[in-house]
């Protein structure tokens, strides 16, 4: 079908002959300035005028071809056009995207490339979450085992008894005051 690619291709086909057009212009505004109205005594400045006008916009290898220039422009993303359909006249038009669209517009991103990596974005920071959340529990649960330990230690001090049976007195004064001692 006529994917993105190809509406790419129309785009900067468009633009590029919007800009020949442009061109067209400004060569009709210079030829239409030196007309026959020149005054007598100042003819032949214009003229010569004219001449170095014309040729500053020619460029010298206009229509020698070779394959260093072809190669640049495939290099460069430009395109080979043929003057009104005459393959006789056919010549290679050298331009940069960057000319004729500015370097955002070519860059602009697919649905499909915005969609992964609104993708890869969701991803890392559920994946960023996923370690926060298992380094909370990893702490609570070690908080966990540690307020446990000490509540056995403690139990197992407050709940020897004597031979009789009875509740030993001299271990649990001994456990409350290491306690106070560790709290001051």
């Amino acid at each position: 079908g006529r994917g993105f690619a190809f509406q790419r291709k129309q785009k900067i086909q468009r633009l590029y002959r919007k800009l020949l057009k442009k061109g067209r212009k400004v060569h009709s505004q210079q030829d239409n300035q030196f007309t026959d109205t020149y005054p007598e005594h100042l003819k032949h400045l214009y003229l010569a005028e004219e001449e170095m006008l014309k040729k500053r916009h020619r460029t010298p290898d206009d229509s020698v071809l070779s394959e260093e220039t072809l190669n640049k422009a495939v290099e460069q993303h430009c395109t080979v056009l043929p003057q009104d359909g005459d393959d006789s006249k056919a010549k290679v038009v050298l331009f940069s995207l960057e000319e004729i669209m500015p370097e955002e517009k070519y860059k602009k991103k697919t649905s499909n490339q915005k969609a992964k990596e609104e993708y890869e974005k969701i991803k890392a920071e559920h994946a960023r979450k996923k370690e926060e959340a298992e380094k909370r529990k990893q702490q609570r649960e070690a908080a966990q085992r540690l307020y446990k330990q000490k509540k056995m230690e403690a139990y197992k001090i407050l709940s020897k008894k004597t031979k009789k049976g009875q509740p030993n007195l001299n271990l649990q004064m001994e456990f409350l005051l290491q306690k106070i001692q560790q709290n001051t």
